[in-house]
C-alpha cells in the first residue's frame, strides 16, 4: 500500500475527533433570546451525542435526552462478543457523564409525539414540551416481512442485531453447537444497519469454529448480489477459512422468503436449509417513534434536509442515524456520530437566527475478520441533490496489503471505537 493512502485510513479517528472539536467551537447563539427546549429521543451514538453536542455548543439550552435502558449496549463490535473474543461488558456505556455536563436524562420510552402541540408523551402518561426535536431512535426489526419469524421465533434463531440478550444467545448457541455443525445466516436485502456487518459476523464465527469446532461450516444465505468491501471478505475467507465460509446470493437463490423456529429450517427461493444454529436477520425500517411522529414515509425511513436534519414531513422535528435516508452515507455508528454534532450545530444555528452551513461528514468503516486482522473504507460526504453523497475518498484497503497492515487496521479499529465511545458517553 502506498504511504498517502494508508496514512489517510490511519488518521480516521484523529479526523473525526478534530471535525467534533470543530463543530463545537463556532459561536454560541445569542443568550437575549429565551432558552430553546430541545427534546432528543434516543440513547445511541446519535441521540447520546446530539444531546451532549448541543449543551456544550450553547449551555442555556434546554436539553432533555429520553431513553429508557439505563446502560447502552453498543453494535460495533459486538461480533467479537459472539465470536468470544470479547465480553459484553465493554460494550455497555451510561449516561452519567452526559448528565453531569447539564443534559436531563429521563430513563423512560416515548410513546406518543404531538407535532402540533409540540409534545413528547412518556411511558408514565406525562407530556414533555419542545421547540425543537431530535429523534435517533435507530432501527426496528420489520419482523411481520418474514414468515415465520416474531419474537418467540427470535428466541430460537436469533438476530443479535440489536446488541445485548440477543447477543449472548447467539454467542451461547455456537458454543453449544456439535463439532460438525451448520450455522446459517440470514441476510436481508438492503437497506438495513451497517451494511458489511453479516459479513464480519460470518468472519468471527468461522474463526471461533476453526479454533474450537473446526469440521463445523458457515452458510450465509444473502438477498443480495453484491455487498460493501465484498473482495477483501473474500479474500479473507479464502486465506484463513478456507472451505468453512460459503455465500449463497440473491441471483443463486440465496433469499430467505420464510423461517420454520421448531425445525430450524429457512426456506429460500431455490431450497430449505435446516441449521444447527440459525442467525436469521429480518429487513429493518426507523424505530418505531419515528413511525408514530410521522416521520417515516412508505419506505419506512425518515427524508430529511441534509443540511438541518429537518424532516421533510413534520415541522420542528430532525432526525438522525440509522433512520434517516441518508444517500450515500452508510447507516453506522460513525455516521450517526458525525451526523449528531451537525444537527446539533444545525439547531444552534436555527435558533440563533443563523443559516446553518452545508456540514461535511467524515464516516469510517472497519470490519474484523480475525484477532489483529482488519481492513476498513472511509469517506468524506456532503449534501448534493436533497441527500448525501460521497465527495471525498477516504480510501479503502488494498487488497493485496501484507499482514502487519492488516494489524495495524485492526490497531486502527481499536482506536477509533475508543475515541467514538469517550466521545459520545464519556
Amino acid at each position: 500500500m502506498d504511504a498517502p493512502r494508508l496514512m489517510t485510513r490511519r488518521n480516521v479517528v484523529r479526523g473525526l475527533a478534530a471535525a467534533s472539536a470543530a463543530s463545537l467551537t463556532f459561536p454560541c447563539p445569542s443568550h437575549a433570546q429565551a432558552a430553546a427546549r430541545v427534546v432528543v429521543i434516543g440513547g445511541g451514538f446519535g441521540g447520546a451525542g446530539c444531546a451532549r453536542a448541543l449543551k456544550r455548543i450553547d449551555a442555556k439550552l434546554q436539553v432533555t435526552l429520553i431513553e429508557p435502558a439505563g446502560t447502552f449496549t453498543a453494535c460495533p463490535f459486538s461480533n467479537e462478543v459472539i465470536a468470544g473474543l470479547r465480553e459484553i461488558e465493554s460494550q455497555q456505556f451510561g449516561y452519567d457523564r452526559i448528565a453531569g455536563e447539564g443534559v436531563r436524562v429521563i430513563a423512560q420510552a416515548a410513546t406518543q409525539v404531538d407535532a402540533h402541540k409540540h409534545t413528547v408523551m412518556l411511558a408514565d402518561g406525562t407530556s414533555l414540551g419542545y421547540d425543537r426535536l431530535v429523534l435517533a431512535p435507530g432501527i426496528d426489526l420489520r419482523l411481520d416481512a418474514l414468515p415465520g419469524y416474531d419474537e418467540a421465533a427470535s428466541l430460537k434463531m436469533p438476530h443479535a442485531w440489536k446488541a445485548g440478550e440477543q447477543t449472548l444467545l447467539l454467542r451461547k448457541q455456537i458454543e453449544a453447537m456439535d463439532d460438525g455443525g451448520l450455522v446459517v445466516l440470514a441476510v436481508p436485502a438492503a437497506p438495513s444497519r451497517c451494511p458489511p456487518a453479516p459479513y464480519e459476523r460470518a468472519s468471527l464465527i468461522a474463526h471461533y469454529l476453526k479454533t474450537n469446532k473446526p469440521r463445523s461450516k458457515v452458510l450465509i444465505l444473502d438477498a443480495k448480489d453484491a455487498f460493501p468491501q465484498q473482495r477483501l471478505f473474500e479474500n479473507a475467507w479464502k486465506e484463513l477459512y478456507p472451505g468453512m465460509i460459503e455465500r449463497t446470493s440473491l441471483s443463486q437463490g440465496g433469499r430467505v422468503v420464510s423461517v420454520d423456529a421448531r425445525t430450524n429450517t429457512i426456506v429460500t427461493d431455490f431450497g430449505n436449509y435446516t441449521a444447527q444454529v440459525a442467525n436469521v436477520i429480518p429487513p429493518q425500517q426507523a424505530g418505531r417513534i419515528a413511525q408514530l411522529a410521522g416521520a417515516a414515509d412508505h419506505t419506512g425511513w425518515c427524508p430529511i434536509d441534509p443540511v438541518t436534519f429537518a424532516s421533510k414531513l413534520v415541522p420542528d422535528v430532525h432526525v438522525i442515524g440509522d433512520a434517516c435516508i441518508g444517500g450515500g452515507i452508510p447507516k453506522s455508528a460513525s455516521a450517526a456520530n458525525a451526523e449528531a454534532k451537525a444537527c446539533a450545530q444545525a439547531i444552534a444555528n436555527l435558533h440563533s437566527g443563523v443559516a446553518p452551513a452545508a456540514p461535511r461528514l467524515i464516516g469510517a468503516c472497519y470490519n474484523t475478520v480475525a484477532p489483529g486482522y482488519a481492513f476498513s473504507l472511509s469517506g468524506v460526504y456532503q449534501p448534493r441533490d436533497s441527500t448525501f453523497a460521497e465527495t471525498e475518498g477516504g480510501g479503502a484497503s488494498p487488497l493485496d496489503a501484507p499482514r502487519e497492515v492488516r494489524q495495524r487496521e485492526a490497531d486502527n479499529a481499536q482506536a477509533w471505537y475508543k475515541t467514538i465511545t469517550v466521545e459520545t458517553f464519556g
